[in-house]
C-alpha cells in the first residue's frame, strides 16, 4: 500500500514539475531602477504629471572623451565629429549634442542665427573659439571640462528605452567609439548601467547557484556519507527550487537584482528541513527499527517542529510584502511561498523515495557517533556550569550592540551597488569629477496666479535667485531654465558679450526678447523647459552622486532658503524627479524594517504560545533570536555599513530563519518533558539529539548565505555577509544562552508540564 502511493505521489511531482519546468525556461533577467519607486508616495505621483508635461530626466547617454594635450586638436574633433553624427543615425537617438555642432545665436539684421561655438574644421579659429567657450558658464562643466582636456556628447534616447533596444543601442555605440581610437573613453548613462547590471546577473545566478550546490554537497558529504544521504536531499531541495522558478515563469515575474538571489537562498534554506529529517531517520535505523517505522517516527517527533520552522521562516519573508517598493514585495512573496513548496517537496518526495529505495546501509560509525556525543555533553556540561557568566555576557553585548545599533545611518548611492572599480562604476564617476555628475536635478516652478506666466520678469527674476542657489550652494550643475533660455537670447540681441549674458532690465525689454524665443524654440528638438500654458517652468541639471543622506539634507536646506527667499506671491517649488524617488526609499526603510520585526515577531510569538500557552516559552524563543540581529546591527553601526535597500531587509530574514532552530529544540525539549523525565534530563536529552542537526543546518545555511560574499554587487554581499554572521551567532546563543534561560524560567519541571498539558 505503502509503495503505491509513494509512486503515485512521485507521479503526479514529476509531472508538476515537468511543467514548471517548461514554465521556468521562460524567465528573463530584467533589471529596472524605476521599479524601486517607493509605491503610493505622493512624490511619485506627481513626477508621473511631470513626466508628461516634460520628459523623463534619465532617458540619455554621455560619451565623455579625453584628450590629455587638450581637445583643440583638429584630429581629435574630427574623430568626436565623426561619432557625433554616426550617433545622430542610430535608431531610439533623438537628439545628439556636441562641442562639434552645438550652437549660439546671434541676432542680426536678418534676426537671429544659429552659429557654431566650435569651428572645429578651422583651426585658425580655435584660439578665439576657446576665449568664447571658456567664458560661457553654459558650456564650461557641460561639452567642455574646465581643464580643456575633456569634451562631452550627450546622446538624448527614446522614452522608456526598453533593456532590449538599450542594449542594441550600446552594441552599436561602443564597437565605434573603440574603432576611433580616443586617449581615453567614457560612457554612462541608465541604459549602459541596465546593460552592466543584466550582465553581472546572468553570471551571479548561475556561479552562486553552483557554489552553493558545491558547498551543501561537501557538507552532506561530510555529515552522512553514502551517496543516499547526498543525492537524495539535492533532489528534494532541487524540486523546490524549480518549483518556485515554476510559479514565477507562470505569474510572468522576471529575475531582477532582488529575484537572483531566490534560487540560491531556496536552495540553503530548504536544506533545513531535509537535514532534520535524514538526521532522524538514520538515527531510527541505527536504533534498529524498520524502515517504515523510521519514517513514521521521524515524521512524527520532526514532523510538527518542521511545519513550524518552514512557517516561521516563510513569515520572515512573507513580512517584506508589507514593505512599500515593489522588488522587495515580490522577492518577499515569492521567497515566502518558496519556503513552503520546499516543505511540500520534504514532506512528500523525501518519504515516498525513502518507501521505495532499499533501506540504505547505515554505518553505525560508533566511533563518529561518540565524538559528537562527547562533544555536545561536554558542551552542555561547560554551559550549566558557566550559566551565571553566559548571562553577564549575553547582557555585556546586548549593551555593546544597542550602542552600535544607534550609529547605524541610512544612505544609499545611485550605483551603490557595483563594488570596486568597476568599468562602469569608473565611468560615472570620470563624469561626476569632470562634468559636474550624471544624478538628475529636477525641480518644477509653478505660477499659481492666472495674471502671471513663468515669462514674467518678476518671476524669471525669482527663478534666477534659484538658479544661483542651486549652483553655488545645492552643487547642481549644467542647468538648464526659461532663465538661462531668456538671458541666452538677451545676450545675442546685445553684441553677444558676457555683460550681457543676464535677465533684461524691463518688462519691455523682456518682451522683445521672448518675440524670438519661439522662433529659435519651435523647429528645434531643445529641451522642454516650461508648459505649454506658461505655468509650470522646469529646471533641470547634474549632480554628483554624494549620496541619499547628504541630498535629503540638501533638499530640506533648499526648501528652507526657498521660504525665506522666494517672497513673489503665487510662485511654487517643488523638488521631483528619479534621484528624489530613489532618495525617498530611504525615508521608508527603518519603518519597513520595524514593521516587517514585529510582524514577525507577533507571529511567532503566537506560534509558540499556541504550542505551549506559555508567555515564558514565547520569551525563551524570542531572546536568544533577537541579540544576534542586534549584534549584526551593531556590526553595521560600528563599521559604517549605512541602511539601504539591500541591508535593511537582512533582519526580517536572518530572524525568519534564525528561530527555526530554536523552534526545533523547545519541540524536542516538550517531547522529552512529556517522558515524565527531570527537566534538567529532559535538557539534556535535547541538547544531545538537537545539537548535531542545530549545527549542521547553520553551518549550512550560514555557508550558503555566506558564498554571496564573492558577489560584485554591493547590496548581494551584505546581504550574504550579514545573514550569514547572524546565523553564525544564533547558533552559539542557541547553544549558550538557550538552555541556561529553560532552567532559569522553568526552575521546577512541574511549571513546565503544567503549562504543556493546558
Amino acid at each position: 500500500m505503502y509503495r503505491k502511493q509513494a509512486k503515485l505521489t512521485l507521479a503526479i511531482i514529476f509531472l508538476i514539475t515537468v511543467a514548471c519546468v517548461y514554465s521556468a525556461s521562460q524567465l528573463r533577467l530584467d533589471y529596472n531602477f524605476q521599479n524601486f519607486f517607493p509605491i503610493g508616495d505622493p512624490n511619485l505621483e506627481y513626477y508621473e504629471q511631470y513626466r508628461e508635461w516634460f520628459e523623463n530626466d534619465n532617458d540619455y547617454l554621455l560619451v565623455g572623451l579625453r584628450r590629455q594635450e587638450g581637445v583643440f586638436d583638429e584630429q581629435f574633433l574630427a574623430k568626436v565629429d565623426s561619432l557625433t553624427r554616426y550617433a545622430s543615425s542610430l535608431d531610439e537617438v533623438v537628439e545628439v549634442s556636441s562641442p562639434t555642432n552645438i550652437r549660439r545665436t546671434v541676432v542680426g539684421p536678418m534676426g537671429p542665427i544659429a552659429v557654431p561655438y566650435l569651428h572645429w574644421d578651422d583651426p585658425s579659429r580655435y584660439a578665439q573659439d576657446s576665449i568664447q567657450i571658456f567664458e560661457s558658464p553654459t558650456l564650461v562643466g557641460s561639452f567642455f571640462s574646465a581643464d580643456g582636456q575633456s569634451i562631452a556628447i550627450i546622446i538624448k534616447h527614446s522614452q522608456f528605452l526598453p533593456k532590449e533596444k538599450g542594449e542594441v543601442l550600446l552594441n552599436e555605440l561602443e564597437p565605434v567609439v573603440a574603432a576611433l581610437d580616443f586617449e581615453e573613453a567614457h560612457i554612462a548613462g541608465k541604459s549602459r548601467a541596465q546593460v552592466v547590471y543584466i550582465g553581472k546577473m546572468q553570471n551571479e545566478l548561475i556561479g552562486f547557484l553552483g557554489a552553493s550546490f558545491l558547498l551543501v554537497t561537501i557538507f552532506l558529504a561530510l555529515t552522512y556519507r553514502s551517496l543516499f544521504g547526498i543525492l537524495l536531499p539535492l533532489l528534494v531541495v532541487a524540486l523546490g527550487v524549480v518549483g518556485i522558478l515554476g510559479v514565477m515563469g507562470a505569474a510572468g515575474k522576471d529575475l531582477d537584482l532582488m529575484m537572483i538571489l531566490l534560487p540560491t537562498i531556496m536552495f540553503v534554506v530548504g536544506m533545513s528541513d531535509v537535514v532534520h529529517i535524514m538526521t532522524k531517520y538514520i538515527e531510527e535505523l541505527r536504533h534498529g527499527a524498520t524502515k517504515v517505522e523510521a519514517i513514521k517516527v521521524t515524521f512524527k517527533e520532526v514532523g510538527l517542529a518542521t511545519f513550524l520552522t518552514s512557517l516561521t521562516t516563510s513569515v520572515g519573508f512573507f513580512t517584506l510584502y508589507f514593505a512599500n517598493i515593489a522588488p522587495i514585495k515580490e522577492f518577499g512573496l515569492y521567497t515566502a511561498i518558496g519556503v513552503f513548496m520546499a516543505f511540500l517537496m520534504a514532506f512528500t518526495v523525501l518519504p515516498s523515495m525513502l518507501i521505495l529505495l532499499r533501506t540504505p546501509k547505515v554505518a553505525y560509525r560508533e566511533k563518529n557517533k561518540e565524538w559528537w556525543n562527547k562533544l555536545l555533553r561536554t558542551l552542555f556540561i561547560r554551559v550549566l556550569r558557566a550559566r551565571h557568566i553566559i548571562v553577564v555576557l549575553s547582557g555585556i553585548v546586548l549593551v555593546v550592540s544597542l550602542a552600535g545599533l544607534t550609529q547605524i545611518e541610512v544612505n544609499s548611492l545611485l550605483l551603490e551597488d557595483i563594488t570596486g572599480r568597476d568599468p562602469l562604476k569608473l565611468d560615472f564617476e570620470y563624469f561626476d569629477e569632470t562634468f559636474g555628475g550624471t544624478r538628475p536635478f529636477e525641480m518644477s516652478v509653478t505660477v499659481t496666479d492666472s495674471g502671471m506666466t513663468v515669462y514674467d520678469l518678476a518671476v524669471l527674476r525669482e527663478m534666477e535667485k534659484v538658479n544661483d542657489y542651486l549652483r553655488n550652494e545645492y552643487g547642481a550643475q549644467n542647468l538648464l531654465s526659461p532663465v538661462l533660455l531668456v538671458k541666452t537670447l538677451y545676450q545675442a540681441q546685445n553684441g553677444g558679450i558676457q555683460a550681457n549674458f543676464r535677465l533684461p532690465d524691463s518688462e519691455q525689454e523682456l518682451q522683445r526678447t521672448l518675440r524670438y524665443l519661439n522662433r529659435i524654440t519651435r523647429n528645434s528638438a531643445t529641451t522642454p523647459l516650461n508648459t505649454p500654458d506658461l505655468k509650470v517652468a522646469r529646471i533641470t541639471g547634474k549632480m554628483g552622486d554624494i549620496g541619499s543622506k547628504i541630498t535629503l539634507e540638501k533638499n530640506d536646506s533648499l526648501m528652507a532658503w526657498a521660504k525665506e527667499n522666494i517672497t513673489l506671491p503665487g510662485v511654487e517649488l517643488r523638488i521631483t524627479g528619479t534621484s528624489l524617488l530613489i532618495d525617498k526609499n530611504n525615508e521608508y526603510l527603518a519603518n519597513n524594517m520595524m514593521q516587517g520585526l514585529a510582524i514577525a515577531f507577533a507571529v511567532i510569538s503566537l506560534i509558540v504560545g499556541a504550542m505551549f500557552k506559555s508567555v515564558r516559552m514565547v520569551l525563551i524563543t524570542l531572546i536568544p533570536n533577537m541579540i544576534p540581529l542586534l549584534m549584526v546591527a551593531a556590526i553595521m553601526g560600528f563599521m559604517d555599513i549605512t541602511l539601504k535597500l539591500s541591508t535593511s531587509i537582512i533582519f526580517t530574514i536572518a530572524f525568519g530563519i534564525a528561530v527555526d532552530d530554536t523552534i526545533h529544540f523547545i519541540s524536542k525539549l516538550r517531547i522529552e518533558v512529556d517522558k515524565e523525565k527531570s527537566l534538567i534530563y529532559a535538557l539534556k536529552r535535547t541538547f544531545l539529539h538537537t545539537g548535531k542537526a542545530i549545527i549542521i543546518t547553520s553551518i549550512i545555511l550560514a555557508g550558503g548565505f555566506l558564498t554571496l560574499i564573492f558577489s560584485t554587487f554591493g547590496g548581494t554581499y551584505y546581504i550574504g555577509l550579514l545573514v550569514g554572521l547572524t546565523l553564525i551567532f544564533a547558533l552559539v546563543v542557541e547553544l549558550t544562552l538557550l538552555p541556561v534561560l529553560v532552567l532559569w524560567f522553568f526552575k521546577r519541571r512541574k511549571t513546565l508540564l503544567k503549562r504543556n498539558r493546558k
